[in-house]
């Protein structure tokens, strides 16, 4: 099931950048993630005895909680590999040195605070450029550092609903849906990784750094898509359609001899193949259902008479059969068959990585494969705390009483 680790490891993409993680939750640690995984050096700052709010969010737990330690929940796990943590208290001015140190030698800089949190602690991005120039800073909020709506705090659930997703997710009788999982911090983390890529390429012919703005409102509303596109075109809103395609008939879910299949025929080619199969060559062939346009246009004719069909056939069946003929389609899976698809054996999209025990934790990997600097695994998510000293000492250069009584005036822990 599982790919383990393997040396020497070849050069990294990111070697020499160095990122200052203040982010928490999701979006910021994904988009952090993804930098560590192509090499960057991550410092993932969270609060003492504390942590991030995901170490909270189970069971399941991958650690259990201990006297010294919170628990390490498996969403903790998802969003934080490859990263050192440092746990320092950036309420109390030592701690906010020991920040603006970082940030002295460090290229990226990530936070989600509240619009003007920061600013309080002299961690804005008005201040940090002024001890470092080169310094991308990322601030990723729910709704954005501008306009009416720039106060309030945005979490993924309620940003898909506001957002418009929710609206068009769902069967079309039946309630506004989510996504199943955090698909706007996902999308906003793949987001902010770019732009902080674009601006760390900026910085060679710029010579400095700049100001990264990102919201998950602003993220929620570009990734509607062909959505957003059929509303403004129209002005119509769209319809929840369930498992259908709001653009292409037939492309959705069909109910099989025994479970679930995705159909989806992309054209009047594969339309018209499909037909042949099913012994419906004057159906494919009528003007109503002959090009994509009027598929769509007489959506529930096309669906009501290939949903006959499908039924009359296993899934595995249909699948073999189209299979053949190179009409798209697949079967709606669990997690558990997911990972014992024999894609993703061959694609090691499950690594395993070494905690701070030793312990080795499966984890799903990037799906990034580069030819010449591939995306490398070194540890899972760390204890809380568990590189304060040692990116103290030898990232900071702090003498041996510095750190001991930051330690014991807990600044740090």
């Amino acid at each position: 099931m599982t790919d383990t680790l393997s040396n020497p490891t070849p050069p990294s993409a990111l070697t020499g950048i160095k990122v200052v993680d203040l982010s928490r939750i999701l979006a910021g640690p994904w988009a952090s993630q993804m930098l560590a995984d192509l090499g960057a050096e991550v410092i993932k700052v969270e609060r003492p005895k504390v942590g991030d709010d995901t170490r909270f969010w189970g069971p399941p737990f991958v650690k259990p909680s201990t006297a010294s330690q919170p628990p390490q929940a498996a969403y903790f796990h998802c969003a934080n590999r490859n990263k050192k943590s440092i746990a320092i208290d950036i309420k109390c001015q030592q701690g906010q040195q020991i920040i603006k140190d970082l940030v002295a030698q460090s290229d990226v800089f990530i936070e989600n605070f509240k619009v003007g949190d920061l600013a309080k602690y002299g961690l804005d991005y008005a201040e940090l450029k002024k001890i470092n120039p080169k310094l991308v800073y990322c601030s990723i909020t729910g709704y954005g550092q501008t306009g009416p709506y720039a106060h309030k705090s945005g979490y993924d659930a309620m940003i898909q609903g506001e957002g418009g997703l929710m609206s068009i997710t769902g069967e079309q009788q039946g309630s506004p849906m989510k996504v199943g999982v955090a698909v706007v911090d996902i999308m906003t983390g793949l987001y902010s990784c770019n732009a902080i890529l674009a601006a760390l390429m900026a910085r060679h012919h710029t010579q400095c750094g700049q100001y990264i703005d990102m919201a998950l409102l602003d993220v929620q509303t570009a990734m509607l898509a062909n959505q957003a596109m059929n509303y403004l075109t129209t002005d119509e809103n769209p319809s929840r359609l369930g498992n259908a395609h709001p653009n292409i008939v037939p492309y959705q879910t069909f109910t099989t001899q025994d479970g679930a299949l995705i159909l989806a025929v992309g054209n009047d080619s594969q339309f018209s193949r499909f037909c042949h199969l099913c012994q419906l060559n004057e159906f494919a062939a009528d003007h109503r259902y002959s090009t994509n346009a009027q598929r769509v246009l007489h959506r529930d004719d096309v669906v009501s008479t290939l949903a006959k069909k499908i039924k009359t056939q296993t899934t595995q069946w249909w699948i073999a059969q189209l299979e053949l003929i190179s009409v798209p389609c697949g079967p709606v899976n669990t997690l558990e068959q997911v990972f014992d698809h024999p894609q993703i054996k061959h694609r090691a999209m499950v690594k395993q990585l070494p905690n701070d025990d030793g312990d080795l934790i499966d984890v799903v990997a990037s799906p990034i494969n580069l030819s010449a600097t591939p995306v490398q695994y070194h540890s899972a998510a760390p204890e809380l705390g568990q590189h304060t000293y040692s990116v103290l000492k030898d990232v900071l250069n702090y003498d041996d009483a510095s750190i001991a009584s930051a330690y014991q005036l807990g600044v740090v822990a």
